[in-house]
C-alpha cells in the first residue's frame, strides 16, 4: 500500500467529492484506490502504486479546472496531462490575465481550436493552464499554447494548427 498527498484548490473540492459522493466514488472505483479529502482542499490517495501513480494525475486535473469525466480520460495510459504554470513564464497578475485571454481567445475560438487540432482538452484556470491529450498529440497542444505564451500572433498559431491536424491525422491513419 502506498500512500501520497495531494493539495487542490479549496474551492475544487466540492467537484471532486461530487453530488452525493458520486464523483469520489467512481474515482475511488475506477483507480482501485481509497480517498480522504478535506475541506482545504488535502486529498490522501492510498492504494498500489501504479493505481496511487495514475489517479494522482486525474485528482490534480480536477484540481486545475477540468471536469471530472476529461479527468478521468487520465486513467488510460494513452493519455497524459500537463500544466503550464504561468508564474514560471510572466511576472504580473495583468500579464497573466493577458496571457489567459490569449489561450482562450475571442469567444473561446483559439482554446477551441487547439482542442479540435490537437484532439485535446484544455483548462485555464488560477496560473495555470492545463492540458489532457493523447500521449502522440500532446506535444503539439504544448507548442500552440507555448506560442501564445511567447507572444505569437494568433495567426501564427491558426497556420501551426492547421498542419499539426493534418499530421496527426496522417500517422493515425498510419497507425503510428
Amino acid at each position: 500500500m502506498e500512500e501520497e498527498i495531494v493539495r487542490i484548490p479549496a474551492e475544487r473540492v466540492k467537484v471532486l467529492i461530487g453530488p452525493n459522493g458520486k464523483t469520489k466514488e467512481l474515482i475511488e472505483k475506477k483507480c482501485n484506490i481509497k480517498l480522504d479529502i478535506n475541506s482545504e482542499g488535502e486529498v490522501v490517495i492510498r492504494g498500489e502504486s501504479t493505481d496511487v501513480f495514475f489517479s494522482k494525475d486525474v485528482i490534480i486535473a480536477i484540481g486545475r479546472g477540468f471536469n471530472p469525466q476529461k479527468a478521468m480520460k487520465l486513467i488510460n495510459p494513452d493519455y497524459q496531462l500537463y500544466l503550464f504554470h504561468l508564474k514560471e513564464y510572466l511576472s504580473t497578475d495583468k500579464a497573466i490575465k493577458r496571457i489567459k485571454g490569449r489561450v482562450i481567445g475571442e469567444n473561446g475560438k483559439m482554446k477551441e481550436e487547439i482542442e479540435n487540432a490537437t484532439d485535446s482538452y484544455l483548462s485555464i484556470y488560477g496560473n495555470t493552464v492545463g492540458i489532457i491529450s493523447k500521449v502522440d498529440s500532446i506535444g503539439y497542444a504544448q507548442e500552440a499554447v507555448e506560442m501564445l505564451i511567447k507572444g505569437a500572433k494568433h495567426a501564427s498559431a491558426y497556420n501551426y494548427l492547421a498542419r499539426v491536424r493534418r499530421r496527426i491525422l496522417e500517422s493515425r491513419l498510419k497507425g503510428e
